[in-house]
């Protein structure tokens, strides 16, 4: 085979997107689950992690009891979302030889969604005491793209400096705050608003709501 042949075929190769996500301990888990079903409904690979925190959430304000073995997990969401098994990888707390602990094999981009403050204090002081904090610390490292979706009222003093030096560092911080300009009717489409942000950030196609600009403006009396 020629060179130029071989040129072709790897320009030929599309990568699939793969992203990491994490769910941990703040309100507002529906967040982070209507983003897991539009991605996975994009084809794009999901490596899932989900705090002890987060499940005691889940089971709060969604009402789902998420199985604590994560290949069980695994199973319990691919049969909930219908999607394809290998689209789908759920890792444990200290599954240190996941490929999101390591930066020779880590997705370059990272979501936490919802995003505790206690989860952002540690980030930002590179403790790495479990998979959450290793994955997002990589990712950091590595100049890659880290996203948080934290959820509290009021931020203290601590909570601000400890936002503002991940800013710093790159990370983007999308607060979970809603606009209203869409005229929103239910609380679907408030999680959507901050899904779609999500993904216009990850460059992903989204029809979740409309831009601003692209849609005969209204106003009521």
């Amino acid at each position: 085979m020629h060179v130029s042949d071989d040129l072709n075929v790897q320009h030929s190769v599309s990568p699939q997107r793969e992203v990491t996500l994490a769910f941990t301990g703040a309100s507002g888990a529906l967040y982070g689950w209507r983003l897991l079903q539009v991605l996975l409904s994009l084809n794009v690979k999901v490596h899932l992690l989900i705090s002890s925190a987060a499940k005691v959430v889940f089971a709060t304000e969604h009402d789902l009891k998420l199985n604590g073995n994560p290949q069980a997990c695994q199973a319990q969401l691919v049969e909930i979302f219908g999607c394809a098994p290998h689209l789908l990888a759920v890792y444990g707390k200290d599954d240190w030889f996941s490929p999101v602990a390591s930066g020779s094999a880590a997705p370059k981009t990272m979501v936490i969604c919802p995003c505790s403050t206690g989860t952002v204090a540690a980030i930002a002081h590179g403790m790495s005491d479990n998979l959450i904090e290793r994955a997002a610390d990589v990712v950091l490292k590595e100049k890659g793209q880290l996203i948080l979706v934290p959820r509290e009222a009021p931020l203290s003093a601590l909570h601000l400096e400890n936002l503002l030096a991940l800013a710093r560092l790159g990370a983007t911080i999308m607060p979970a705050a809603p606009g209203f300009y869409h005229q929103p009717k239910t609380i679907e489409d408030l999680i959507d608003f901050i899904v779609a942000r999500l993904l216009d950030h990850l460059g992903l196609p989204q029809q979740l709501m409309p831009r601003w600009g692209y849609q005969p403006h209204t106003t009521r009396d």
